[in-house]
């Protein structure tokens, strides 16, 4: 018996807890979803990625660079590239006419050792040119080193097996995925080490300096029920996401959730949601200050059902329509009849003053009496 008491205690609680329809829903009309930007995506099963952020910068491969360079003394006589230009292997980057002697003296083609992106030119025409001088600097970057700074206190995460999400927002929003390559030679400073990562180049707009934003990918679970992170709002003690209402066109309902654990892309829902929840990931956060939206939630149940609802969304009984009928029914008589009463009330008032003065009026002096 106790245990049965306590099952209806926590239940009628649960009930009483629970708020007005009309306090966590708002509808918004068509025209509010599009001013607000709403945009919506099912909740679901998916791979839950645990991972820690850190930033990062582009560097060139060890391997990348070479130099353009003359064997014997001369002088620049034609300039077929320049800097900024991108070049392929065996391509005439310079003409050196020789020093040695000779009618017209020797002539000799400099070509670029290796494909790439010039980086650096001296070579002007008329120019001198030494055999110690280094004429032009390429380097090829086709593919390019991200150097991370990892926190020391993340440094045994950094072995063959870890993945990387890179981003680098000078490019656009493109995703780069790869393995951990090697630590750097020497850490930066006190309380950061270098973490080297590959990626591919191909359309070389990729450059050294750039920023890069990465995520270090540290454990991975499959078939997690879960939401995008842009759809959860609240503070740690009342999470709460928006889904779109099962049954009312642009209306979204304001729902509590219990979460696990939380990475920078996704949340593990616990418990609030149901797989196919349309969670709403984009304008969120104007939802919980929309209020109660634009539009009458009582006039949106009202023409779905076909019946009348009360101003909470819940249904009105066959007694609340009859006496809400009855007000609509009756209210001008009322209105009336309260008119009529308070004239004549008022004609009741003028003629009581009027009787009392003419009484006074007829009283008989007694100096006339006598």
């Amino acid at each position: 018996m106790k245990f049965i008491y306590l099952s209806i205690f926590l239940t009628s609680n649960a009930f009483a807890a629970t708020p007005p329809r009309n306090e966590t829903t708002v509808p918004l009309g068509e025209a509010g979803v599009k001013n607000l930007g709403i945009e919506t995506i099912a909740a679901e099963e998916s791979t839950f990625e645990q991972n820690i952020s850190v930033l990062g910068e582009i560097d060139h491969t060890c391997e990348s660079h070479s130099v353009l360079s003359s064997r014997i003394p001369g002088k620049i006589i034609q300039v077929g590239i320049h800097k900024g230009e991108f070049v392929k292997k065996g391509d005439v980057l310079l003409r050196i006419e020789s020093r040695q002697p000779g009618d017209p003296p020797p002539i000799i083609d400099l070509k670029a050792p290796a494909d790439g992106l010039v980086i650096k030119s001296v070579g002007h025409l008329g120019a001198p040119v030494e055999p110690e001088s280094t004429l032009m600097e390429i380097m090829d970057i086709s593919s390019v080193w991200v150097i991370a700074r990892v926190p020391q206190h993340h440094a045994a995460i950094l072995n063959e097996n870890l993945t990387a999400i890179i981003r680098i927002p000078s490019v656009g929003d493109k995703i780069h995925k790869t393995k951990f390559l090697r630590l750097g030679t020497e850490t930066t400073n006190s309380s950061t080490v270098d973490a080297i990562f590959e990626i591919q180049n191909p359309d070389y707009k990729i450059r050294p300096g750039m920023r890069a934003e990465l995520s270090l990918i540290t454990s991975k679970r499959e078939n997690v029920f879960s939401i995008p992170r842009a759809a959860l709002l609240g503070d740690r003690a009342n999470r709460f996401v928006f889904i779109k209402d099962y049954e009312l066109e642009n209306t979204f309902v304001r729902t509590p959730v219990v979460v696990g654990e939380i990475s920078d892309e996704r949340v593990e829902i616990i418990s609030g949601l149901f797989p196919g929840d349309e969670v709403v990931i984009k304008g969120a956060y104007s939802l919980a200050f929309a209020g109660k939206g634009n539009v009458s939630l009582k006039e949106a149940l009202d023409a779905a059902h076909g019946h009348p609802h009360n101003e909470d969304g819940t249904e009105m009984t066959a007694e609340e329509i009859a006496a809400s009928n009855s007000v609509q029914d009756h209210g001008h008589d009322h209105r009336s009849s309260d008119s009529i009463v308070m004239f004549l009330s008022i004609i009741s008032g003028v003629l009581l003053l009027l009787l009392i003065a003419s009484v006074f009026l007829r009283k008989p002096q007694n100096g006339n009496a006598a």
